[in-house]
């Protein structure tokens, strides 16, 4: 399940978008992200030939289950993170940028230890 940053952004970005909208699409993540289509894409096909990702003929993106369970961690640490850092004083803003980083970087038993810490 290693995978980089990149791609980590990309399948989080997909789990939220599905939450909200009843397909995701290319132009979707683009548009959410700040993205060229054509950089999307790529990245897409990168997804696709890890099996993290399924697109139909209509393009339609789907997680696959190792792609869902990759985006689920990640959003799992951003949520926490972010949270723990703004009950911790941290404006909103700065809260949810430092936990975009610190989500890609953070050991998996620094995460558990934090969110054993939170509980």
């Amino acid at each position: 399940m290693n995978v980089n940053e990149s791609a980590e952004n990309y399948l989080e970005t997909i789990l939220i978008l599905s939450k909200k909208l009843p397909v995701v699409r290319s132009v979707d993540i683009a548009n959410e992200l700040g993205f060229k289509k054509s950089s999307v894409s790529v990245a897409m096909k990168n997804l696709r030939e890890k099996e993290h990702i399924m697109v139909d003929k209509s393009g339609f993106i789907t997680l696959t289950p190792s792609g869902r369970e990759i985006a689920e961690m990640i959003y799992e640490r951003h949520r926490m993170i972010s949270s723990w850092l703004i009950r911790l004083g941290v404006p909103e803003e700065i809260a949810i940028a430092d936990a975009c980083k610190m989500e890609h970087v953070i050991s998996k038993e620094s995460f558990d230890a934090i969110r054993e810490f939170i509980k």
